[in-house]
C-alpha cells in the first residue's frame, strides 16, 4: 500500500459513519537492515484536530476508505522524537542506492502487512536524476522511476538540507488552504520553509492568509525579497496590509517598493488606517459595476470562483471610473435581488440606497453592530466625498473580534484526553527499541 495515496482518504467506524480523513502515517525507523515499523495513522477528525489511530485498530484499508474498530482516543496527536511522518518528512528526500551509491529522490513509500499483523515499510519508490518540476524553472525531464526494497537504499536517518516538497504538496493538492495551513503549522521550521519554497505564489498566498501571525512572519522572512513581494501581490490587499503592518518599517518599505505599483498602492492606503477601524478592515477589491450594467453582467462577475462568498454576496454600483477609490458610490445590489430580476434589467434601477454606507473611521464595534443589525455579510466603505473605498466583510470582522492568537489557538489548543494504554504500549515500546 503506497502511503502517499492514503492522504485525504476517509476514515469510517464499523457503523459506516465517517470520523475524519487520513493526513499522514507514523512510522518508527529502526537500525538497518530492519525496515521501519508502521505505528499508526494521523487522522484529522475536525477542523485542524489531528489524532493518532493505532495501526492495530485498522481493520480494512481500501483505495477510497479506511475502516477501524471504532475505538479512537481524541487526544491531540503530538509526534515523538523516535517517530517519523512519512508524507511530511520522508517524501522528496534524497537518499542513495546501496549497491552504487547513486543519489535518488523518494517519490513514495509502501507499507505491507506481516504474518503477525504488523505493518512494515518494505518498498520505496524513487526517481533517478532531476526532481521534475521546479518553481520558475519550467518543465524539466524527469529521471527514471523505480521501486526498490527498503534494504536497497540508505540515508533516511541523515539530516538533509534543501529537501524538496513536491511529493508532500501533491499528496495534499486538493486540500483547502485553511487545512493545508494547519499541516504547514505542524511541520518543523526547516520543513515549513521547504514547503513554502515549493508552493506556487498563489497557493502560498492563500496558505499565508490562514496561518498564525508568527508563522506568516517567519515564512515571509525566509523568502527572497523578490519572491516575497510576488506572494504579497497574490494576497488580498487587506491581508497583505495586515502582514506588512507587523514587519519593521525598513523591511515593509522595501517589500512595498518591490511590489508592482498597482498592487502596492491599495496596500499603502490600507496601512494609513487604524487596525480596528472600517478602513483598516476593508478590502479594496469588492465587486463593482457601473449603473448601466445589466443583472446578467453583475451575475457573471459574482460567479468568479476566486471570490470568497462574502464578497460575492453583493455588488456595488458606482459611476465610472469604478476602480476604488475613484468611483462615486450609488448603492448596493444583493445577489438574491439579482436572482429575482430579469437578466436585461439595469442594476441602477434595483440598487439599495436606504442603508448608509460605513465610514473609514468607524470602530470595529460599530461595524459589527451594523452588520448584525441589518443581517449583512458585507458593507461598503465610503469617504466624505461619496467615493467607494472598499468593502468590509464578515470574515474580517470576526477575525478582529476574536483574540489575536485565535488561529494559533485553533491549531494548538485542544482539550487533553487521558492516555490510551494500547497507544502508549505501541508507541512507547517502539520508542524504547
Amino acid at each position: 500500500m503506497f502511503i502517499a495515496r492514503l492522504a485525504g482518504i476517509a476514515v469510517f467506524d464499523p457503523a459506516g459513519d465517517q470520523v475524519g480523513r487520513v493526513r499522514d502515517v507514523v512510522v518508527a525507523l529502526r537500525l538497518a537492515p530492519r525496515p521501519p515499523r508502521v505505528l499508526g495513522l494521523v487522522v484529522e477528525v475536525g477542523p485542524r484536530r489531528p489524532v493518532f489511530l493505532p495501526i492495530t485498530r485498522v481493520q480494512v484499508i481500501e483505495a477510497d476508505a479506511i475502516i477501524f474498530d471504532g475505538r479512537l482516543n481524541m487526544r491531540r496527536f503530538s509526534k515523538r522524537e523516535s517517530e517519523t511522518l512519512v508524507i511530511a518528512e520522508m517524501l522528496d528526500r534524497t537518499i542513495r542506492l546501496c549497491d552504487s551509491g547513486e543519489p535518488v529522490s523518494v517519490v513514495d513509500v509502501a507499507m505491507e502487512p506481516t504474518r503477525t499483523r504488523d505493518w512494515l515499510v518494505g518498498k520505496v519508490a524513487v526517481r533517478r536524476g532531476g526532481r521534475g518540476l521546479r518553481r520558475g524553472a519550467g518543465l524539466r525531464r524527469r529521471g527514471e522511476s523505480m521501486v526498490v526494497n527498503w534494504d536497497d537504499v540508505e540515508g533516511f536517518s541523515a539530516v538533509e538540507h534543501g529537501q524538496g516538497a513536491a511529493g508532500l504538496i501533491a499528496a495534499f493538492g486538493q486540500m483547502k488552504a485553511a487545512d493545508l495551513a494547519g499541516i504547514v503549522h505542524e511541520l518543523p521550521p526547516k520543513r515549513r520553509t521547504e514547503v513554502a519554497a515549493a508552493l506556487d505564489d498563489e497557493r502560498l498566498a492563500d496558505v499565508l492568509e490562514e496561518l498564525p501571525e508568527d508563522d506568516q512572519i517567519e515564512i515571509l522572512g525566509k523568502l527572497e525579497a523578490d519572491r516575497a513581494a510576488d506572494v504579497l501581490e497574490a494576497m488580498g490587499p487587506d491581508d497583505a496590509a495586515d502582514l506588512l503592518g507587523e514587519l519593521p518599517t525598513e523591511q515593509r518599505e522595501r517589500l512595498l517598493t518591490l511590489m508592482e505599483p498597482q498592487d502596492a498602492a491599495p496596500v499603502r492606503r490600507l496601512l494609513t488606517y487604524e487596525d480596528h477601524s472600517a478602513g483598516g478592515l476593508m478590502t479594496t477589491d469588492p465587486v463593482i459595476v457601473p449603473p448601466d450594467a445589466t443583472v446578467a453582467e453583475a451575475l457573471a462577475q459574482i460567479r468568479n470562483p476566486d471570490l470568497n462568498p462574502a464578497l460575492a454576496a453583493q455588488v456595488y454600483v458606482c459611476r465610472p471610473p469604478t476602480a476604488t477609490p475613484t468611483g462615486r458610490y450609488l448603492g448596493t445590489v444583493h445577489f438574491q435581488r439579482l436572482l429575482r430580476e430579469p437578466p436585461p434589467t439595469l442594476v441602477s434601477g434595483i440598487c439599495d440606497t436606504e442603508l448608509d454606507p460605513l465610514r473609514p473611521t468607524m470602530t470595529l464595534e460599530s461595524v459589527a453592530m451594523i452588520l448584525a443589525t441589518y443581517n449583512l455579510v458585507a458593507a461598503p466603505v465610503v469617504d466624505e466625498n461619496g467615493h467607494l473605498l472598499g468593502s468590509v466583510t464578515i470574515d474580517d470582522v470576526l477575525d478582529h473580534l476574536l483574540p489575536e492568537d485565535w488561529r494559533e489557538t485553533a491549531m494548538d489548543a485542544f482539550a487533553e484526553v487521558s492516555a490510551d494504554p494500547e497507544e502508549e504500549a505501541l508507541r512507547g515500546a517502539e520508542g524504547a527499541r
